[in-house]
């Protein structure tokens, strides 16, 4: 049988590509390949500063210009994790493999993901909202959707140019251009990369529209412990006075998500002290930044008025 540090190893690498898989954000990790990770809970992301153009001397040539090159250190605050054990009596040796990566795979895919995905979209909007780049009071209707989408592209052009965004839209907004017959005709098709898989996504104006389920768009939610009463549960429920993120309009670099599967701990039946169970421990560290440069290129668009 092969050491459980090999199935511990082997879960942790499928487990995090599974999160850029499947994880509607999971294309937000591929703008950490600059951030230092070098274990505990501290990121450290490049930030790069650099003079602009001066004029040509023909006597002494070119003006001196500098460029730095700094690293910012960010915090990952979403120290998440979970132990599950498998009875003996339920698992052997043989089958071992396939039924914990069964249980960890279905428990990664229907709650650790819907939940960085919620983590991960309410953290945008807020930090929006806290940089005055949302706006509130607006409710999807076929009449204009297409002409605020369009706008807010629009905005965002005027100051940075066209550069590769992305519209994240609520799935229940999403709704009403996929049911729409003359709103259908407005949008286009296009080639959208997350990770390695390659999809085919609508877009406006060629900028891809990535649909989010509407429970994981909301502007905050509360992240139980899993041992105060009322949490047990773990997971995650929308906070009391959560407003509903119709679409977010950001470039495809700015949210710099980190997503770490930092420990996977496998103990055989034989090795656990507490009972005659395969133990399995899951811990996830995972956080989004986005650098301050990067707001006046996001506009978000909120169901509720803002206060």
């Amino acid at each position: 049988m092969p050491n459980v540090l090999e199935y511990a190893k082997i879960f942790q690498q499928e487990l995090d590509k599974q999160v850029v898989a499947e994880a509607t954000s999971g294309w937000m990790e591929t703008n950490a390949g600059l951030v230092k990770y070098n274990g505990g809970n501290e990121v450290k992301i490049p930030k790069m500063v650099m003079d602009g153009l001066g004029n040509y001397d023909r006597t002494n040539g070119f003006v001196e210009g500098s460029v730095t090159l700094e690293y910012e250190t960010r915090t990952l605050t979403q120290d998440r994790g979970r132990t599950f054990q498998l009875d003996r009596m339920d698992v052997d040796e043989t089958n071992f493999v396939a039924t914990a990566a069964a249980v960890m795979g279905e428990f990664q895919r229907t709650k650790v993901i819907p939940e960085i995905d919620a983590y991960r979209y309410s953290s945008i909007a807020s930090q929006a909202i806290a940089k005055g780049r949302a706006v509130g009071g607006y409710t999807a209707s076929e009449s204009d959707i297409i002409k605020k989408l369009k706008y807010d592209i629009a905005e965002i052009y005027d100051v940075a140019g066209e550069i590769p965004l992305v519209i994240i839209l609520s799935g229940a907004i999403a709704q009403i251009l996929d049911t729409s017959t003359e709103l259908t005709k407005q949008l286009g098709v296009v080639e959208f990369t997350k990770g390695t898989i390659n999809t085919k996504v609508k877009a406006i104006d060629e900028v891809p529209i990535l649909k989010v389920p509407s429970a994981r768009m909301k502007t905050a939610y509360v992240f139980n412990d899993g041992k105060t009463t009322g949490q047990t549960a773990g997971g995650f429920v929308p906070a009391a006075g959560a407003k509903n993120i119709n679409w977010i309009i950001c470039p495809r670099t700015a949210p710099i998500a980190v997503s770490k599967t930092d420990k996977i701990r496998i103990f055989e039946p034989d090795t656990n002290q507490k009972a005659d169970a395969w133990k399995i421990d899951y811990r996830k560290y995972h956080d989004l930044w986005i650098l301050d440069n990067q707001f006046d290129n996001i506009k978000v668009n909120i169901k509720e008025a803002l206060a």
